[in-house]
Parts: structure tokens; sequence; C-alpha cells
């Protein structure tokens, strides 16, 4: 399917580099002005509703970008990915999130294998085994039910299970299904976490949920070790078998643990860590906490999105669009930056979801054939929900550096209010700055504007705004767990849909990779100095003075650490 031709080589990504001299001649304030234009700028779907009438685009635009979505192949390499092919090269596998969230009955096959009555083989065992938990039946070493959850994953399998978490929490729904019970995530090594994690958890009734696809990774298994601990010392060794259960392929190093194999939970290499969130990885601890009814509601809502994105023209297709005008701001218009404004309280944990979904996918500088890019691929991820972002980071957006804003707002709040005399709802006050901050930033302030408002002269230059800063808005009609599935595969897509055209690999990650390795140097050379007194040899002169400085600082603690776990 990998081309060695660049899309940069392509006629259509020449006429759009043509093109920009165009759009920059133009103003927001006057594309807004065009009505028809406006018009044919917006998408709607399953109460979805996409405006993108604010980007620095015209219908010419447009037009050039589907013909750029043409030249890369974009509907086959779409078509390739559902049907399993192993798009992602440089480890040979099929990328296949699709099928975590496939109705039962559906198709999907890798490797010659329709994999989708696996997943749900395992769907099963997660409903069943919550269920038990759940309704008491699956009770602790000493008879008590198991009211709280620690998951202990990083990554992918901490970052997406966290904003699903997050987003349910106030959702009515699930808040009845998930009374009287706690859902915590362990992900950093920092022992800091961990005394975060466990506060006011009680061992008796605490289920820990290690997830890791190898059992192996560093930080996870050490987080996995210092709980059995925690466990382990106040129930006895035993009691780990009733307390800690596994999301994880090795079965091997499971057992070994002192977990039972039988209550480990699989999936898959066509799952990418930071795609794992419908697999058992987020599944199991969202179905502990909230029942499997609401997270397969979850799931149902991200399958929504996989089949429009796969049946829907592009010209209606909302991934296919957002990913177009991505590659138009970064590539083109050389735009580094996306801020993610949610206007809803509710998705605080969007923005680091997608900073990995984004970034680690598509955060390269060769092609899939391994070609040196001419152009600047990836995105620059951060975000924080409105209002909160606006008294924080919007000073920038507005008169610094241009970066393009995704706005997310919802018809509906999970939790409403409106107060006697008050002259909006609550709701109402949050949206309103939801609506106003795009046009800020689209039309902006003229120093003309601000003479006739007889503003000071030698503030005029402060008060100018520029406008002409682009943006799109994603109105949900409400924030429930379906609505929720939907926004995650929107932007899982999307990602998807840049990499495609940029034609590179998204879907691995080797540039995690050497941290990693070096990290394991540096960790032999504490130990080895710690406990023999053998001097730092190996490292660069600041690296090495770095690390003596290190082990001179912490020499008057004792040699024998306190292995009871910090209370806080």
């Amino acid at each position: 399917m990998a081309s060695s031709t660049l899309i940069s080589d392509t006629q259509p990504w020449k006429e759009l580099k043509a093109h920009v001299d165009e759009i920059k001649k133009t103003h927001l304030r006057d594309l807004l002005g065009d009505v028809k234009r406006c018009e044919s700028m917006a998408v709607e779907f399953d109460g979805i509703l996409l405006d993108y009438s604010r980007q620095q685009a015209t219908l010419e635009t447009v037009n050039k970008l589907f013909k750029l979505a043409e030249a890369a192949s974009l509907k086959q390499k779409i078509n390739s990915m559902y049907n399993g092919e192993h798009i992602n090269s440089t480890e040979n596998r099929s990328v296949l999130h699709v099928a975590l969230r496939a109705p039962r009955d559906a198709v999907i096959h890798s490797d010659g294998k329709n994999v989708v009555p696996e997943v749900w083989k395992v769907l099963d065992k997660i409903q069943e085994f919550s269920e038990r938990v759940r309704s008491g039946s699956w009770v602790g070493a000493t008879g008590k039910a198991l009211k709280d959850v620690v998951a202990v994953g990083i990554g992918g399998s901490f970052l997406g299970p966290l904003f699903v978490h997050t987003a349910l929490q106030t959702d009515p729904e699930a808040i009845e299904s998930a009374r009287g019970r706690q859902l915590r995530f362990l992900a950093n090594v920092d022992p800091i976490d961990v005394a975060r994690n466990i506060t006011g958890l009680n061992p008796e009734t605490t289920l820990v949920v290690v997830v890791s696809k190898t059992f192996t990774t560093a930080e996870t298994m050490l987080n996995a070790r210092t709980l059995r601990e925690w466990i382990s010392s106040s129930l006895g060794l035993s009691a780990v078998a009733k307390h800690m259960v596994a999301v994880s392929t090795n079965l091997t190093l499971v057992e070994k643990f002192g977990i039972d194999p039988n209550n480990a939970f699989a999936f898959w290499d066509w799952v990418g860590g930071r795609y794992s969130v419908c697999s058992a990885v987020g599944v199991l601890p969202l179905s502990l906490q909230y029942g499997f009814s609401v997270t397969e509601k979850f799931l149902k809502g991200a399958s929504s999105i996989d089949q429009h994105t796969r049946s829907e023209p592009f010209e209606r297709n909302i991934p296919v669009l957002l990913g177009l005008f991505s590659i138009w701001n970064v590539s083109f218009l050389g735009y580094p930056a996306r801020a993610i404004l949610p206007y809803s309280q509710a998705l605080e944990k969007l923005a680091p979801h997608i900073q990995q979904v984004s970034m680690e996918s598509n955060g390269k500088g060769v092609s899939i054939d391994g070609v040196p890019l001419p152009f600047e691929a990836g995105e620059i991820d951060f975000g924080e929900p409105g209002t909160n972002g606006q008294h924080s980071f919007y000073q920038l957006i507005h008169q610094g550096r241009i970066i393009p804003c995704d706005f997310i707002g919802v018809v509906k709040s999970q939790q409403p209010v409106y107060l006697k005399g008050e002259v909006v709802s609550n709701h109402d006050e949050l949206m309103s700055n939801f609506f106003a901050q795009s046009d800020a930033l689209a039309n902006g302030k003229t120093p003309k504007e601000l003479q006739n408002e007889n503003v000071a002269p030698h503030l005029i230059p402060h008060k100018t705004f520029s406008g002409n800063r682009p943006s799109l808005s994603l109105l949900l009609p409400s924030l429930n767990a379906y609505n929720i599935g939907q926004l995650l595969a929107i932007y899982e897509h999307r990602v998807a849909v840049e990499g495609f055209i940029w034609g590179i690999n998204s879907f691995d990650q080797w540039g995690v990779e050497l941290g990693k390795s070096l990290a394991s140097q540096v960790r032999k050379q504490l130990n080895a100095s710690r406990t023999k007194g053998e001097p730092v040899e190996g490292f660069n002169f600041s690296t090495s003075r770095m690390l003596k400085r290190y082990l001179k600082a912490s020499a008057d603690v004792p040699a024998d650490l306190p292995t009871h776990l910090p209370q806080i």
C-alpha cells in the first residue's frame, strides 16, 4: 500500500502551497460575511454539529484539500485499516481499535481471522466479572465486598480511561451506577502518586487492576509490586489472588506475580496503547465503577463514529474534515500548535489524552517508507476547559502567536443550575463564552473601532486585536456515555486521517524507546553506587556531575529505606 512518493511531491500539495498567498490576502472578518460560504462549512451527524467556517479557508481551499486527500489515497487507506491490513508496517501489525467497539455480529478480519468474536468473548468476561464484584458475590480475602478500584497503568493504559472516567463522573446515569464506589488511577512511578492513590482506602475493600500488555512495563510493574506489598502486608500474600487482577497477554508473568491467570483480561497486538480505551484497558475499570451497561453505551458511541468515518463522503465526514484542516494549518499556514478547548469541566482530561493520541502518533520525521519529511508534520496539542483557560493562556491566543483552536461545547449540561434572579443559567453563562471566543478570535478589534469608543490613543496598540485567528466549533447534544464515546472516536480518526495524508505511520512510537534504554543504564549505576560504592562511569560530563550530586545529597538517607507505604 505504501508508496515512496511523498505527498509534498504531488500536484494538489503544490497547488495548496501556491494558494496560501491568496488566503493571506483575506480576513476571517470578511469570509464570515459570505453567508453562502458559511452555510456550506457546517456538517451535522447524529446530533453533533461541526462548524468550520472560522477556518482561514475559502470554498476553493476546501476543494483543494479534497484533491489532496484523493492524491494521498485517503479512502483506500481508511479501508485498509478497517480491513485489517498491516498498515503499521514497522511492527507488521493490523490497526483495529475499531474492532473493539464493533457490534457483536460485525466481521472484521486480521490475518484472515474475524477478531470480533474474540473481542466479545473478553467483553462478556468483563461483564460477568464486574457484575460479580459490584453485586458482592466476589469478595475480598476477609469476606468484605470490594468497593474501590485502583487501576495501575501508564500512558495509553492510563490517559484514555482517566479521560472517560472524569467525563462520566458527573453524568446522572453514571453517578447512580457508581454510588458507593471509587475508581482511582495510579500511573506515575513517583511514590507520591502511590501515596495519593491509597490514602483513605482499605486493602480489605480494594481491588487493584494491573494494566500491562507484556507485564514488563517498568513503571507499571514497580507500582504493581508496591500495591501488592500494601495488600499482602495487611492481609497476607494469599490475599493477592482476591484483590488483584490483570489486563495482559502474558499469562506466565501474571501467574508468577501472584494473580490467577483466570483473572487476566486479554487484548491484542493490533491495539496500540493510546487507542486501547475501548479494550479491557478501559472497559474493565470503567465497568467495575459504572457497570457494563453504561460502559457499553460508551462503546456504541465510538462505534457510531467508526461507521460514519468509513461510510460518509469526505464533504460530510467530521474526522476527515478535521484532519484536512489540521494539515492545512500545520503544513501550509505554518501553525504548529492546536488548543483543545472544551467548554465543559467534565472534559478536563480530554486534552491530556489527545496530547498522547496525536503527538505520539504523528510526531514523526520520516515517511512510512523511512524517507525524511521535507515538511512539518504533527501538532503541539494543549488545552484546558473554558472558562478556566480564558484566565490563563487565551491572552497569547488573542494577541500573541496564532494557534488554531478546537472549541467543544455541549447543548445540555450534565448538572444544570439556574439561580433565581440571575440573567441566565450557569450553563448559559459558560456557553456565552463558547460562542463569543471564536468570534473574538476571528473578527478581532480594529484601531478605528477603538477610536470610535474614545479609547486613549496610547492604549490603542495594546487593545487592538488583529483577529483572523482560525478555530472550529464542535457542538455536542449532551455529554452522556454515548457522546463521550463519539468524541473520543472523532479525535482518534482525525489523527489517523492526518497520518494517512502526511504519509507517516501513526501507529508506532519508536520515539519513546531511547529514553527508556538510557534510564535502564542510570538505574544500574544507581544500584551499583548505592550497594557497592562503585564510581559513576560511562556518562557524559554533565550527567556524571548531576548523578554524583544526587548520590552525595541522598547519602544521608538510611540504607534500609522504610518498606511501609507513606500515608498523607
